[in-house]
């Protein structure tokens, strides 16, 4: 049976999860932000030794790929590939935005099979980082980086709901106002939504390259310089 260490630090959340095939061991997230480096390589030692297991004893390690914080993201898929290096064991990527979608389902399984999920990550200003999905996670649109004005999903709002989730979605409820916008509070990207994803994934050995793979950050990054206080 395939043992797989979940991570996910794409949003300000940062999660780890452990899963045997479908059935998670163990799953632990702190929500501090600006503290992954610090607090991803404890939460997965704990993780494990909650379980009574190893690092050895993993099989391949899952990550979210993207898109969200730039550093949260780095973070994640630089501790996944160290782990998959040393063990010489299999990466899985995984989309932000599905995991979120996934962990939405877990909180909401019985929506309508017509009803579409958008999760979005906010992407500062009025910017989302969003994409559509059916109800059994097949894309209906891929992932896009998005201002979102008062004619935003006019069109898909017509004939269906859409069920608007992730810190993204707060600053779209005064904008994006229609009966069939249905929105929904505290949904993240978690760990412990990738479990049957990441299995089916590995079942089919769908696995990354971990000398090239980097993370889906969808935009570029730009540093800012802080502004001077004293001369």
């Amino acid at each position: 049976m395939a043992l797989i260490l979940c991570i996910e630090t794409s949003t300000s959340v940062c999660s780890v999860a452990l899963f045997q095939n479908q059935r998670v061991l163990s799953f632990l997230r702190e929500d501090v932000p600006n503290s992954h480096s610090t607090l991803l390589t404890v939460l997965i030692e704990k993780l494990l030794d909650e379980a009574s297991l190893s690092v050895k004893d993993l099989d391949a390690v899952a990550v979210s790929s993207g898109p969200g914080s730039y550093t949260g993201l780095r973070i994640g898929v630089s501790v996944a590939k160290g782990i998959c290096f040393a063990l010489d064991i299999p990466l899985i990527a995984i989309s932000s935005l599905e995991i979120m979608a996934a962990n939405f389902l877990e909180i909401m399984p019985d929506i309508g099979k017509d009803d579409i999920l958008c999760p979005m990550i906010d992407a500062r200003r009025m910017e989302v980082y969003s994409a559509l999905f059916h109800s059994d996670l097949s894309l209906v649109r891929e992932v896009i980086a998005e201002v979102v004005d008062q004619n935003s999903y006019k069109s898909e709002l017509l004939n269906q709901r859409i069920f608007f989730f992730g810190d993204g979605s707060d600053k779209c409820r005064e904008v994006i106002i229609n009966q069939n916008a249905v929105f929904v509070e505290k949904v993240f990207p978690l760990a412990s939504a990738m479990g049957s994803i990441v299995f089916n994934r590995f079942e089919s050995g769908l696995f990354e390259d971990l000398a090239y793979f980097e993370p889906f950050y969808l935009k570029s990054f730009i540093a800012t310089t802080p502004k001077r206080k004293f001369f």
